[in-house]
């Protein structure tokens, strides 16, 4: 059974940093592309980050681009969210998912982006940015 279970939130000041961590049980990272998301009270489900196995590559929301840093550590089947420089607008719950790698698009937004794209869902975690 794929499960994914999120944590590493909590309270920070804008200017700071914190780690998420996804640790994937059930499935190793080789055929699961991994995708972190947020939603904001009152908005919808953003795609964060992703970390894909084929083709192998990270993938950024623009507007955590150069603060945020995805990467995995496959002895511990676990996937990381660097997150620094933290704004009050990057307050949300926080979600890991699993989804099958996708093929990167020329033009668009990159699926790998979507969550209509990922199957399986960990528990959400929140991170709270004080200004």
């Amino acid at each position: 059974e794929v499960q994914l279970q999120a944590s590493g939130g909590g309270l920070v000041q804008a200017g700071g940093s914190l780690r998420l961590s996804c640790a994937a049980f059930g499935f190793t990272f080789d055929n699961y592309a991994i995708g972190w998301f947020r939603q904001a009270p009152g908005k919808g489900r953003e795609g964060v980050s992703c970390i894909s196995p084929r083709p192998s590559g990270t993938f950024y929301a623009d507007s955590v681009k150069g603060r945020f840093t995805i990467f995995s550590d496959n002895a511990k089947n676990t996937v990381y969210l660097q997150m620094n420089s933290l704004k009050p607008e990057d307050t949300a719950v926080y979600y890991c998912a699993a989804g099958p790698p996708l093929q990167p698009v020329v033009e668009g937004p990159p699926p790998q982006l979507s969550y209509k794209n990922y199957d399986h869902w960990g528990q959400g975690t929140l991170v709270t940015v004080s200004s």
